[in-house]
């Protein structure tokens, strides 16, 4: 029986640290943008498509520019 009571006051205890560290993030802003995080998901291969597209033509410009310098 005295099991029990330890239990429930570690269970206490544990509980409360965690609601206490749930209040330290939502003060200091963590839960403030609930929108952007999923929507950039969505975009990022369009974004590296895009730069993989950009770098391909900085470097055909650069090879160009190289041939015409000689």
């Amino acid at each position: 029986m005295e099991v029990l009571y330890i239990t429930i006051g570690v269970s206490i205890v544990v509980a409360l640290i965690f609601f206490f560290a749930f209040i330290k993030s939502v003060k200091s802003g963590q839960y403030d943008d609930t929108y952007t995080p999923s929507v950039r998901m969505l975009f990022d291969d369009e974004l590296v498509i895009g730069k993989k597209k950009d770098e391909k033509e900085s470097n055909s410009n650069q090879n160009q520019s190289k041939i015409t310098n000689n």
